[in-house]
């Protein structure tokens, strides 16, 4: 085909593309109109409590079927019970006994450090002050000033008068309790940022004047200062109705520190706690950035942290009231433009331009990041096959006909098929309109070898002319029409080495989102999300956004060329099971990334093309490889998986919390 009519058939593509694109967004327009009408009509809105009734019996229904039978419905009761029994390890339950107060005020740390608390005051409710400021005097670590820049208005005169309260308590308070009244209201950045002049020390941190600290926060930020040399820390956070406590909203249990997480989502929202000195040359708070003032700072300081450390316990307390952004982002529009900017002025930083920011199904401030691909690189499709004509048919069929990213080709990895009918496909995609994007190359087994998928797989790379590699198994189907911008976007990045897509099985519940190692039966690897519903936002929303991972499957993982040549390639010791895992291990001790975008659908019908794993020689198969990872790889599974949180089960998929003893 020469340059002219290669050029024609991309105009044609881009131009039926482009008509579809303004086909749909009409239908969305159109449709938006008679929604909004069926809202605002009088009949409907007085029909919402009807509605609402209606929608819960068949929710209920709904939940029943899903389940099948009593034995479902059963175990989500028992769950229901088990993750309300867990929960009471946390709220007031886990604050210091007498015994536990005296031992963290008597630890002497080599080094003590001066904490500087910041509260922006303004118009605070008198309840809420109190509590936040005996939260601060109740802390199990003293050495520590709390600054208030009060920007309340003459009808909340009572703010000074509480603090000015507290400080002539007795002469301690009055030193430690630094309080400045302004002349007006700035916002929560220039308040924040008027509390930092106040500060006198050698880590900072912004605290709500609605929220709760739990003791032990400054005590356990002072251990890991000393211990790990931390110049960033954070920790987990729950969110509460009213004055108790104990009546959680959420608990959110956050993963270590992950790049792409805190792009898509600000995660580690509160408690930071930081060294005075990332902030040589940056300003604490961007009035521009107000409302998502947090977001923009995390992404700066984080830039210039040397060592981040996420304290894994529940150590902040977020009141959720009317009005609050715990409560309700849609209150506070501004703040969803201020976290897309925020973000948008830290990936500029890193180099990016071109990119799109946009709102997820899961919440406003959840995002959806779009790079833009560089050039045009070739990426080979590697998908091993042995028989299974009509997987492997469906799979083909389904790349050609559903992927707009047109600069592939398919090597087909043969290896041992016995069928006439495979043959007859293969000579049908030789000598078919499609042959010169198709290879197939035949591994040929060495006497009294047995299958080994690592094998095949390496064979069909070194058969590989394109810069990225994209391992895809024969029993998935394309979904996603943009599956390899998808993946490509993020496998372009210097810093990323395996992307991973988003599963189903046929009845579209997940199969794969993400790897966490650890878990499962046999404590190695297991997957996140498992059989889940597609339109499950997931944890903390995590099914909506992409995200670091230790690892992701092998049954369709995209990475560069000169990666996986560099690693080594699939480990051939693990023949069949958890060789896709210890890849992404190995490149991730190098110093990569690893990232799931839920945004490259396929479906998967898992094992379809090797049998289950989970009887006969099969399972004994497993087990044996299950050791050899576990061994392998003893040092990692000890520490946890950095991307999961060790207050989650690892018996369960589903995020569930451990059961405290």
């Amino acid at each position: 085909m020469n340059y002219q009519e290669e050029y024609e058939k991309e105009r044609v593509k881009s131009a039926y593309l482009a008509d579809r694109v303004a086909q749909l967004e009409d239908q969305v327009d159109d449709l938006t109109f008679k929604l909004n009408r069926i809202k605002n009509n009088p009949v409907w809105k007085a029909s919402a409590p009807a509605r609402s009734a209606m929608h819960f019996v068949i929710r209920q229904v709904d939940r029943v079927k899903n389940q099948g039978d009593m034995k479902g419905i059963v175990s989500k009761i028992r769950y229901k019970r088990r993750e309300k029994q867990a929960a009471k390890g946390y709220g007031t339950k886990s604050f210091p006994d007498a015994a536990e107060r005296e031992r963290q005020e008597k630890t002497v740390f080599e080094h003590r450090v001066l904490f500087s608390i910041l509260v922006p005051l303004y118009n605070t409710p008198k309840q809420y002050l109190t509590d936040m400021i005996d939260s601060v005097i109740w802390q199990t670590y003293d050495n520590w000033e709390l600054c208030l820049a009060d920007g309340s208005d003459a009808e909340h005169a009572y703010v000074e008068e509480v603090v000015r309260g507290y400080q002539e308590r007795d002469a301690g308070l009055k030193e430690r309790i630094r309080y400045r009244k302004l002349e007006k209201n700035g916002g929560i950045s220039a308040n924040t940022n008027a509390c930092l002049e106040l500060a006198t020390g050698e880590y900072i941190a912004p605290f709500d004047h609605d929220d709760v600290l739990h003791p032990s926060v400054l005590y356990e930020y002072c251990r890991v200062i000393n211990e790990q040399n931390a110049d960033y820390i954070y920790c987990d956070e729950t969110t509460f109705s009213g004055t108790d406590l104990n009546k959680f909203v959420t608990m959110h249990f956050k993963p270590d520190y992950a790049i792409d997480n805190l792009r898509a989502n600000n995660y580690i929202c509160h408690l930071s706690c930081f060294s005075r000195k990332l902030l040589e040359g940056e300003e604490l708070y961007r009035p521009e950035f107000d409302g998502s003032q947090d977001h923009d700072m995390i992404l700066r300081l984080t830039d210039k942290a040397r060592k981040i450390v996420h304290v894994p316990k529940l150590l902040y307390y977020w009141r959720c009231h009317p009005g609050s952004t715990a409560s309700n982002i849609g209150a506070k529009e501004y703040a969803i433009a201020a976290a897309r900017g925020s973000v948008a002025d830290h990936l500029r930083r890193h180099g990016f331009s071109n990119f799109k920011i946009t709102s997820t199904r899961a919440f406003e401030t959840i995002f959806k990041i779009t790079y833009e691909i560089e050039g045009n690189p070739l990426v080979s499709i590697v998908i091993p096959n042995c028989d299974h004509t009509e997987d492997l048919k469906r799979c083909v069929t389904s790349i050609l006909d559903k992927s707009t990213y047109d600069n592939y080709e398919i090597i087909i990895v043969e290896n041992g098929s016995t069928t006439d009918e495979i043959r007859k496909y293969y000579s049908e995609l030789e000598n078919g309109p499609v042959r010169e994007k198709i290879r197939i190359v035949e591994y040929r087994r060495a006497e009294g070898e047995t299958f080994n998928y690592s094998k095949v797989n390496n064979f069909g790379v070194k058969q590989a002319r394109g810069e990225y590699i994209l391992l895809l198994n024969n029993d998935t189907q394309v979904i996603s029409v943009n599956w390899i911008e998808e993946l490509l976007m993020y496998a372009q990045r210097p810093d990323v080495a395996c992307v991973g897509a988003k599963l189903y099985y046929a009845d579209k519940t997940i199969q794969h989102a993400g790897i966490v190692i650890g878990l499962g039966a046999h404590r190695t690897a297991g997957h996140t999300h498992y059989r889940q519903k597609r339109e499950n936002l997931g944890y903390m929303g995590r099914l909506c956004y992409a995200q670091n991972v230790s690892a992701v499957t092998g049954a369709c993982m995209m990475l560069k060329k000169s990666l996986y040549d560099e690693a080594g390639g699939l480990s051939e010791e693990f023949a069949v099971s958890l060789n896709d895992v210890d890849l992404c291990l190995k490149l991730r001790q190098k110093g990569y990334l690893n990232v799931f975008t839920p945004f490259a659908e396929l479906y998967h019908l898992e094992s379809a093309s090797r049998g289950a794993d989970s009887e006969g020689s099969a399972a004994e198969r497993y087990n044996e490889e299950s050791a050899l990872f576990r061994d392998k790889w003893k040092d990692v599974l000890e520490a946890g998986d950095p991307y999961y949180n060790p207050n989650f089960t690892l018996d369960r998929s589903d995020y569930s919390l451990k059961v405290q003893d």
